[in-house]
Protein backbone atom coordinates (compact mmCIF):
# COMPACT_ATOMS: atom_id res chain seq x y z
CA UNK A 1 0.00 0.00 0.00
CA UNK A 2 2.96 2.16 0.61
CA UNK A 3 4.39 1.71 -3.07
CA UNK A 4 1.12 2.46 -4.53
CA UNK A 5 0.65 5.81 -2.36
CA UNK A 6 4.23 7.01 -3.83
CA UNK A 7 3.55 6.29 -6.94
CA UNK A 8 0.40 8.25 -6.60
CA UNK A 9 2.18 11.03 -5.45
CA UNK A 10 5.35 11.13 -8.19
CA UNK A 11 2.58 11.01 -10.88
CA UNK A 12 0.95 13.58 -9.39
CA UNK A 13 4.38 15.69 -9.59
CA UNK A 14 5.22 14.74 -12.55
CA UNK A 15 1.61 16.29 -14.33
CA UNK A 16 1.99 19.38 -12.23
CA UNK A 17 5.65 19.97 -14.15
CA UNK A 18 4.41 18.68 -17.51
CA UNK A 19 1.39 21.21 -16.89
CA UNK A 20 3.99 23.95 -15.88
CA UNK A 21 6.19 23.43 -18.84
CA UNK A 22 3.25 24.31 -21.29
CA UNK A 23 2.02 26.94 -19.25
CA UNK A 24 5.58 28.62 -19.47
CA UNK A 25 5.99 27.75 -23.45
CA UNK A 26 2.38 29.36 -23.99
CA UNK A 27 3.76 32.72 -22.04
CA UNK A 28 7.19 32.38 -24.16
CA UNK A 29 5.21 32.06 -27.32
CA UNK A 30 2.41 34.79 -26.76
CA UNK A 31 -0.10 32.49 -26.86
CA UNK A 32 -1.21 32.98 -23.22
CA UNK A 33 -4.54 34.87 -24.48
CA UNK A 34 -5.19 33.57 -27.62
CA UNK A 35 -8.30 35.23 -28.35
CA UNK A 36 -10.51 33.21 -30.95
CA UNK A 37 -13.38 36.32 -31.42
CA UNK A 38 -13.95 37.72 -34.48
CA UNK A 39 -11.31 40.09 -35.65
CA UNK A 40 -10.56 43.03 -38.60
CA UNK A 41 -7.24 43.65 -40.31
CA UNK A 42 -5.81 47.07 -39.87
CA UNK A 43 -2.63 47.27 -42.03
CA UNK A 44 0.39 50.38 -41.09
CA UNK A 45 3.60 51.27 -42.22
CA UNK A 46 6.93 51.81 -39.89
CA UNK A 47 10.32 52.63 -41.14
CA UNK A 48 11.69 50.71 -38.26
CA UNK A 49 9.88 47.86 -36.21
CA UNK A 50 12.80 47.35 -34.00
CA UNK A 51 12.20 43.74 -32.24
CA UNK A 52 8.43 43.82 -33.17
CA UNK A 53 7.40 40.28 -33.82
CA UNK A 54 3.86 38.55 -35.05
CA UNK A 55 1.40 37.64 -32.69
CA UNK A 56 3.08 41.08 -30.37
CA UNK A 57 -0.26 42.66 -28.41
CA UNK A 58 -1.98 45.75 -30.17
CA UNK A 59 -2.79 47.92 -26.51
CA UNK A 60 -4.80 51.06 -26.08
CA UNK A 61 -5.03 52.55 -22.45
CA UNK A 62 -3.01 49.45 -21.74
CA UNK A 63 -5.53 47.38 -22.77
CA UNK A 64 -4.80 44.57 -25.34
CA UNK A 65 -7.51 45.29 -27.74
CA UNK A 66 -5.72 43.17 -30.72
CA UNK A 67 -2.15 41.01 -32.01
CA UNK A 68 0.29 41.91 -34.76
CA UNK A 69 -0.87 39.68 -37.29
CA UNK A 70 1.58 40.07 -40.19
CA UNK A 71 4.58 41.56 -41.10
CA UNK A 72 6.24 42.07 -44.31
CA UNK A 73 8.13 44.67 -46.13
CA UNK A 74 7.63 46.58 -49.01
CA UNK A 75 10.19 47.32 -51.21
CA UNK A 76 8.49 49.92 -53.11
CA UNK A 77 8.92 52.45 -49.87
CA UNK A 78 11.04 50.75 -48.20
CA UNK A 79 9.03 50.36 -45.42
CA UNK A 80 7.59 47.70 -42.79
CA UNK A 81 3.91 46.75 -43.05
CA UNK A 82 2.08 45.33 -40.56
CA UNK A 83 -1.01 44.02 -40.21
CA UNK A 84 -2.85 44.44 -37.20
CA UNK A 85 -6.10 41.90 -35.83
CA UNK A 86 -7.95 44.31 -33.74
CA UNK A 87 -10.84 42.31 -31.79
CA UNK A 88 -14.07 43.65 -33.16
CA UNK A 89 -15.50 44.51 -29.91
CA UNK A 90 -13.10 47.74 -30.16
CA UNK A 91 -13.93 50.37 -32.66
CA UNK A 92 -11.44 52.92 -33.26
CA UNK A 93 -11.71 56.48 -35.43
CA UNK A 94 -10.09 56.69 -38.88
CA UNK A 95 -7.52 59.25 -37.69
CA UNK A 96 -5.94 57.01 -35.34
CA UNK A 97 -2.36 56.32 -35.11
CA UNK A 98 -0.05 53.77 -33.90
CA UNK A 99 3.50 53.55 -32.52
CA UNK A 100 5.56 50.77 -31.52
CA UNK A 101 6.39 50.58 -27.75
CA UNK A 102 8.26 48.69 -25.36
CA UNK A 103 7.47 47.14 -22.02
CA UNK A 104 9.79 48.72 -19.44
CA UNK A 105 13.45 49.06 -20.35
CA UNK A 106 14.35 45.90 -22.18
CA UNK A 107 11.28 44.52 -22.62
CA UNK A 108 8.73 43.19 -24.95
CA UNK A 109 7.73 45.47 -28.01
CA UNK A 110 3.84 46.22 -28.91
CA UNK A 111 1.76 48.50 -30.79
CA UNK A 112 0.38 50.81 -29.20
CA UNK A 113 -3.07 52.71 -30.31
CA UNK A 114 -3.65 55.93 -29.90
CA UNK A 115 -7.51 57.16 -31.02
CA UNK A 116 -8.47 60.30 -33.12
CA UNK A 117 -11.14 62.25 -33.37
CA UNK A 118 -12.89 61.51 -36.32
CA UNK A 119 -16.36 59.94 -36.30
CA UNK A 120 -15.89 57.76 -38.84
CA UNK A 121 -14.27 54.41 -37.67
CA UNK A 122 -11.53 52.18 -38.90
CA UNK A 123 -13.08 49.33 -40.96
CA UNK A 124 -11.58 45.84 -41.97
CA UNK A 125 -8.67 46.71 -44.88
CA UNK A 126 -8.13 50.29 -43.79
CA UNK A 127 -4.77 52.04 -43.13
CA UNK A 128 -3.75 53.63 -39.98
CA UNK A 129 -1.70 56.50 -41.91
CA UNK A 130 -0.03 58.26 -38.67
CA UNK A 131 2.84 56.45 -37.03
CA UNK A 132 5.88 56.14 -35.36
CA UNK A 133 8.46 54.05 -35.52
CA UNK A 134 10.53 52.06 -32.62
CA UNK A 135 13.18 53.44 -30.91
CA UNK A 136 16.27 51.72 -31.32
CA UNK A 137 18.71 51.55 -28.20
CA UNK A 138 21.62 51.51 -30.65
CA UNK A 139 20.64 54.68 -32.76
CA UNK A 140 19.60 56.66 -29.23
CA UNK A 141 23.21 55.55 -27.99
CA UNK A 142 24.96 56.83 -31.37
CA UNK A 143 23.07 59.83 -31.51
CA UNK A 144 24.14 60.95 -27.93
CA UNK A 145 27.94 60.45 -28.86
CA UNK A 146 27.91 61.82 -31.74
CA UNK A 147 26.33 65.03 -29.58
CA UNK A 148 28.85 64.79 -27.09
CA UNK A 149 31.56 64.55 -29.74
CA UNK A 150 30.57 68.00 -31.63
CA UNK A 151 30.09 69.66 -28.23
CA UNK A 152 33.76 68.61 -27.14
CA UNK A 153 34.91 69.82 -30.35
CA UNK A 154 32.90 73.20 -30.36
CA UNK A 155 34.59 73.57 -26.47
CA UNK A 156 37.93 73.85 -27.77
CA UNK A 157 38.21 76.45 -30.04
Amino acid sequence: MQRKSLDLWVGLFVLLGAAALVFLALKAGNMSSLSLGPTYAVTTKFDNIGGLKPRAPVKSAGVVVGRVGDIRFDDKTFQAVVTLNLDSAYKFPKDSSAKILTSGLLGEQYIGLEPGGDTNNLAAGDNIKMTQSAMVLENLIGQFLYSKAAEGKDSSK
